[in-house]
């Protein structure tokens, strides 16, 4: 199989101004990034407009990184899709998930539900969202990114994704080294894919040079994991610029992961690792 050239994502948390904004996302686009991603949580910028002005600025692809799709209702859904489609020529990427914050849906008067709840929302998302699309008259098919690393999202993942991104969790399995948990979540999503080629998204949670210099309290508190085995998770990366691009390789030689995305906070700090995977 021939490796898929690397592609980088970086997600922009706010707005701000319209100037502010648009000197951000051509920002990202001069320092190498491939997609401007934007996440969907209260307290931060609107997905859908905020993708479309970037679009006016930057020859970059656009995509939600990603939605709460427990939360979204098809109909709604289908109609700003296929807009943000026309109005970006084509450049977005739909990314939807199941939804992990309680007080959102709260907010919204939707239960939040168990884990598996939330997913059987997703696939209905999905199976009313494709028919919607495919009955406009130009009918636009943008790729689609479901993200996650639970054995049931990976078997979603495998029938349904065109993208699929492993979240920081697919690195944890307890008893197992962090790379082996990532391999044998990448084979199950193999395994449910089967003749599919769905790309291979890893979401990067921390960037620096030196443990030390990394924030790491998020999830140092969720996984109950001591820094020296944080480093170790495939979305954590340490060390030098060139030291991380050889890692990156790596991880596309071993897993085919090829598209990386980062927060805005790792923006300038990954960019310089991005040189050395051009």
């Amino acid at each position: 199989m021939v490796a898929r050239p690397f592609r980088f994502g970086v997600s922009l948390l706010n707005v701000g101004s319209r100037s502010a904004w648009h000197s951000r996302v051509r920002e990202a686009e001069s320092l190498g990034y491939d997609v401007l991603q934007v996440p969907d949580h209260l307290g931060t910028a609107a997905p859908f407009p905020s993708l479309v002005s970037a679009a006016e600025v930057s020859n970059l692809r656009v995509g939600t990184y990603v939605l709460n799709g427990g939360i979204a209702n098809p109909a709604y859904l289908a109609r700003d899709v296929v807009d943000v489609h026309r109005l970006t020529n084509g450049r977005l990427e739909l990314g939807l998930g199941t939804g992990y914050v309680e007080a959102e849906f709260a907010a919204y008067g939707v239960p939040f539900g168990t884990g598996g709840e939330r997913l059987r929302k997703l696939e209905a998302l999905l199976a009313g969202l494709r028919p919607l699309l495919a009955a406009e008259p130009d009918q636009p098919a943008p790729p689609i990114m479901l993200s996650g690393a639970g054995d049931k999202m990976l078997k979603l993942g495998g029938r349904e994704a065109d993208i699929f991104s492993f979240s920081i969790m697919a690195g944890l399995t307890p008893g197992m080294a962090p790379e082996e948990a990532f391999a044998e979540r990448v084979a199950k999503l193999g395994d449910a894919a089967g003749d599919r080629d769905v790309e291979l998204n890893l979401f990067v949670a921390a960037v620096g040079d030196a443990v030390e210099k990394v924030d790491l309290s998020i999830i140092r508190n969720a996984s109950g994991l001591s820094d020296e085995q944080l480093v170790q998770l495939p979305g954590v990366l340490v060390g030098a610029p060139d030291e991380i691009a050889d890692r990156l390789q790596r991880y596309r030689e071993q897993w085919n992961v090829n598209y990386i995305s980062v927060l805005e906070p790792h923006m300038a700090a990954f960019a310089e690792v991005i040189k050395h995977l051009r």
